[in-house]
C-alpha cells in the first residue's frame, strides 16, 4: 500500500504563507529570468493561464484581472519542501521524496484507519508549514498518484468527484463499484506515465477513461505499445510493479543551464558562462561521488524574439571519466568554441554531464598515454570546501572570469520575494 502526499500549487502556496494578502488572488510564479509561468494558483488557472505560458503573453492580465506575478524563489521553496517532507514522513515507515512537492509513503504494516491518519498528517502539515496538500492512497504507486489527483480535483472542482474524496482519497476503502465509477469518470491522460502522444493513441483506439485502460489485457498492451504501458496497466489492476525507493539514487545526468539576462553575441562571454556552468555541474558530480565520461554543451537564441535563430549542441567524449573541474571545463570550452557562430543573439546556454559512473569503478581503457600522476582529488575537495564556506563562486576556474571579476550569470528576478527562512536579514518580524 502506498500514499502520495502532494503540495497544492506548491510554489504559490509557499509565497502565500508569508504574504496572506495573496490568498484568493490570481498568482503565478515565473521561471528563470521571469520568462514563463511554472506555477499557478487556482484563481490564475480560472483565468485561463496555461502552464508554461510566456509572461509577455499573459502580462495584460496584470492590469485587467489583478494577476500577481512573482520570480521563482527556489531557496524558499527548497526549505519549505524539507519541512513539509519531514512531517509527511510520519504517515508511514518508508518514504520516497519524488519531487520538491511530492512524496510517496509506504504504508505496509501501518494499523488503524489510514484515512483518518492521512487527514491528521495533512492538517499537521497545513498547521506547521501553511502548505495545503492532497493525499491519495492506493494499492500501487500508480493508483496512489491517481487517488491524489482525485483528492485535489474534488477539492478544487466541487461536483467532479464525491465530496467525501476531497483532500484525502483512499481507494482501498471504497467498494469496487465506486472505484469503477471514479475510474470511468477520469480521463485516461490523467494516469501517471501516460503522456500526450500515448494518450492520443489510446483515445484513437477507443480507450478514453482510466477504467478502459485498466480493463485492457497487459499482454496485448505490451505487444501493441510497450512494456512500460503494460506495467502501468498492471498497476491499475492492483499489481505493484514499481517499488518504493527509500534512498535517492545517483543522477544519471547532471545539467546546469541558464537563460541570460541580456543576449550574448560574442564568444568570450559565452565561454565564461559555459565555464561557470561546468564548474557548478562538476561540484554536483563530486557530491554524488561520480565521474563523467562525456559532456554536452549547447547554446540557442530565444524562440520568442525576432531575428535569426540559432540552436546547436555538441557532445565531447572525455579521454578518461573524471570529476576534475579543470578537465571538464577544458572539454566544455572546446565544445562551445566549435558550435559558436557570430551574428546571433544567444539567450541560453548550458552543459550536461553524461555517461556517469561511481568513482570507485575501475575503468578499463586503451593505452593513450600515462594518466596524470598527481592526485587532484584534494584540490577539488579544497575548492568545494571553500565555495561551501564562503559562498558559491568564491573560487573560479580562470576561463570563467572576464576581466578582474567574474560576470554575474544569476537569473534576472525582478519580482523576487525575500528568502524568509534561509536568509537572516530576510527573516519576517512579528509584532504583538
Amino acid at each position: 500500500m502506498f500514499a502520495l502526499v502532494d503540495g497544492n500549487n506548491f510554489y504559490v502556496s509557499c509565497e502565500r504563507v508569508f504574504r496572506p494578502s495573496l490568498n484568493g488572488r490570481p498568482v503565478v510564479v515565473l521561471s528563470s529570468n521571469d520568462g514563463c509561468a511554472i506555477a499557478r494558483s487556482n484563481e490564475a488557472k480560472a483565468l485561463g493561464v496555461k502552464m508554461g505560458a510566456p509572461w509577455f503573453e499573459i502580462r495584460h492580465l496584470e492590469e485587467q484581472e489583478g494577476l500577481v506575478a512573482l520570480s521563482a524563489n527556489f531557496a524558499l521553496y527548497g526549505d519549505m519542501s524539507d519541512r513539509m517532507m519531514s512531517i509527511a514522513a510520519g504517515l508511514g515507515p518508508a518514504q520516497e521524496i519524488y519531487s520538491i512537492d511530492e512524496s510517496f509513503i509506504g504504508l505496509d504494516g501501518v494499523r488503524g484507519d489510514l484515512t483518518k491518519r492521512s487527514h491528521a498528517v495533512r492538517d499537521r502539515i497545513n498547521q506547521w508549514t501553511g502548505i495545503p496538500c492532497g493525499v491519495g492512497i492506493g494499492a500501487t504507486k500508480t493508483l496512489a498518484k491517481l487517488a491524489n489527483h482525485i483528492a485535489k480535483t474534488a477539492e478544487r472542482k466541487p461536483g467532479s468527484y464525491p465530496e467525501s474524496l476531497a483532500t484525502v482519497c483512499n481507494l482501498l476503502n471504497l467498494p469496487g463499484s465506486d472505484v469503477d465509477a471514479i475510474l470511468a469518470a477520469t480521463d485516461v491522460g490523467e494516469v501517471w506515465g501516460v503522456g500526450r502522444r500515448i494518450g492520443q493513441q489510446l483515445r484513437d483506439a477507443g480507450v478514453t477513461s482510466v477504467l478502459d485502460l485498466a480493463r485492457l489485457s497487459p499482454s496485448m498492451v505490451r505487444d501493441r505499445w510497450s512494456v512500460v504501458l503494460e506495467r502501468t496497466v498492471r498497476e491499475l489492476q492492483g499489481e505493484a510493479c514499481i517499488s518504493l525507493d527509500d534512498a535517492p539514487s545517483p543522477k544519471k545526468q547532471i545539467a546546469c543551464t541558464r537563460s541570460f539576462g541580456q543576449p550574448v553575441t560574442e564568444v568570450k562571454p559565452l565561454i565564461e558562462a559555459v565555464s561557470e556552468f561546468t564548474s557548478r555541474a562538476a561540484a554536483k558530480l563530486r557530491r554524488q561521488s561520480g565521474l563523467a565520461g562525456q559532456i554536452l554543451v549547447f547554446a540557442h537564441t530565444s524562440p520568442f524574439r525576432q531575428g535569426p535563430h540559432f540552436s546547436k549542441s555538441i557532445v565531447i567524449p572525455l579521454r578518461r571519466p573524471t570529476a576534475d573541474t579543470r578537465h571538464l571545463v577544458q572539454a566544455a570550452v572546446m565544445g562551445v568554441t566549435q558550435i559558436y557562430k557570430p551574428g546571433f543573439k544567444l539567450s541560453k546556454a548550458g552543459v550536461m554531464l553524461l555517461d556517469l559512473m561511481p568513482d570507485n569503478v575501475s575503468q578499463g581503457e586503451f593505452d593513450f598515454g600515462a594518466p596524470e600522476t598527481r592526485d587532484r582529488g584534494k584540490l577539488m575537495a579544497a575548492m568545494d570546501s571553500i565555495n561551501d564556506r564562503f559562498g558559491r563562486g568564491a573560487i573560479h576556474v580562470g576561463s570563467a572570469v572576464g576581466g578582474c571579476r567574474p560576470r554575474d550569470w544569476s537569473m534576472r528576478q525582478e519580482r523576487l520575494t525575500p528568502q524568509y527562512t534561509t536568509k537572516f536579514s530576510d527573516m519576517p518580524v512579528a509584532r504583538a
